[in-house]
């Protein structure tokens, strides 16, 4: 067999982390992404460059001040402990809040450019029709944005399947709790076991150009659609 236990517990474990991290992104993600789309105000610069800080921050850099809080003596780590939840480090629980951090501004940017992408002028149409904020952002704004909010989900959860500066930070390296298929490789890398690196890491490349080449058919079609549009 090509992948052994451990791997495949590894995968597992890394699409059950990844799933979980984009559905709560989606959820955290969104509103973000309205008001950064909308919003007039001065914050607008600052909490968008705070929000794509990932982008740029080295994942080590991340994942220590990660540690740093959600530590002993941590604001997250007092606050954990005082709830009588423990510590929050080299936990399941601890990667995935990591992992929205670090995952934050792949989910938030595609689905902010899709609102800012429709304009007022479906909203305004909505609303002298007489549909109240939340209809126009359900009825109106969820469907013109759905190539976006797509977008948003197939890298936030390819992301964090290809983390692993921060999980290796946060989660360390705990058999069905915190092994990943990054840290999996790495492990196998240090072992010299260079043929299970190789399946693994050839399957992280196929995964990855599927991922890519699924959201260039998305983004495509939104093109598409769009460039028919403006001559119809």
């Amino acid at each position: 067999m090509f992948l052994s236990d451990s791997d495949l517990a590894a995968i597992v474990l890394t699409i059950k982390l990844a799933t979980v991290v984009t559905v709560l992104l989606i959820l955290i993600g969104t509103p973000i992404a309205w008001w950064l789309a909308r919003t007039k105000s001065w914050l607008k610069g600052p909490v968008g460059a705070l929000v794509a800080l990932p982008l740029v921050l080295p994942p080590t850099v991340l994942g220590f001040y990660l540690l740093i809080a959600m530590g002993p003596n941590g604001p997250v780590g007092s606050l954990t402990q005082s709830l009588g939840l423990g510590l929050l480090p080299f936990t399941f629980a601890g990667l995935v809040i990591a992992s929205l951090f670090y995952s934050l501004p792949f989910v938030v940017q595609p689905i902010q450019n899709a609102f800012e992408s429709i304009g007022d002028q479906p909203l305004e149409v909505a609303a002298t029709l007489g549909a109240g904020p939340w209809d126009r952002f359900f009825s109106v704004v969820v469907p013109l944005a759905k190539p976006g909010f797509i977008a948003a989900a197939i890298l936030g959860f390819a992301h964090t399947v290809g983390e692993f500066g921060v999980v290796l930070m946060i989660g360390g390296n705990i058999p069905d709790e915190t092994r990943v298929v990054s840290v999996q490789i790495y492990d196998h890398v240090e072992a010299l076991q260079y043929t299970q690196a190789h399946w693994l890491s050839g399957a992280m490349v196929l995964f990855s150009f599927l991922v890519l080449l699924i959201v260039y058919s998305v983004n495509g079609r939104r093109s598409a659609f769009r460039f028919g549009g403006s001559d119809v």
